[in-house]
């Protein structure tokens, strides 16, 4: 099976690392997407789709492909209106949930190509809704949230933070370190995303955390 992926370098050597080692695997790099020609390809992994939805699509002169488009910040139906010939499914692409046995993904045009998935490489999906933030990425970004209220507070450094979580949850990382290994842009906006689309205060997001990923943004 030939397999494209777009996106950054972390995020299509996290992809090959989880697919089948029988497929052929090609990486492009996100700001050259309207130069790829996919039509050599079965599979299309868009691993930035997110982050430019508004783009005009790259993959409607094909037909008859499969592609995995990043919906963690948005939801799909918002921006695909128009029926297509493809296979668009939604999934979870932040840093270190590609990795895992379970893709979590949402399917909101068709059936989920479940057994294509596994053939891939994964164990099996997570089937969601297809919802801003997804089920993970709001979970765990609203974790990060609270935990930077915490540490705003004064109520405890860091490193106690992310030591009690481990410790508290068995949580494979503490909040910090999986902010850090998400990235802090990442998390804002995935926050931002899901407080704009349902303005639960869950989701409403620390000062502190918004100084971080605005000091992020001059690097």
């Amino acid at each position: 099976m030939n397999i494209a992926a777009i996106g950054t370098q972390e995020q299509t050597e996290e992809l090959r690392k989880v697919l089948s080692p029988e497929h052929s695997f090609q990486a492009y790099e996100s700001n050259k997407i309207f130069q790829i020609n996919i039509t050599p390809y079965d599979v299309v992994f868009d691993l930035e789709y997110d982050q430019r939805p508004e783009e005009e699509y790259y993959y409607t002169t094909v037909s008859g492909k499969t592609i995995f488009l990043s919906s963690a910040k948005i939801q799909l139906e918002e921006y695909i209106k128009i029926k297509h010939s493809n296979t668009l499914i939604g999934i979870n692409a932040l840093p270190t949930f590609l990795g895992r046995k379970k893709l979590e993904a949402c399917s909101p045009f068709g059936p989920m190509p479940v057994e294509l998935i596994k053939k891939l490489g994964w164990d099996d999906v997570m089937e969601t809704g297809s919802r801003t933030g997804m089920v993970s990425p709001r979970i765990v970004c609203m974790i990060i949230n609270e935990a930077y209220y915490t540490l705003q507070e004064g109520t405890a450094t860091k490193e106690d933070i992310d030591k009690g979580m481990k410790l508290g949850t068995a949580y494979p990382f503490g909040p910090f370190e999986w902010c850090e290994k998400i990235g802090i842009r990442n998390v804002y906006e995935v926050l931002n995303a899901v407080w704009e689309d349902t303005r639960d205060e869950r989701y409403r997001i620390c000062s502190l955390l918004k100084t971080s990923y605005l000091k992020s943004l001059r690097k």
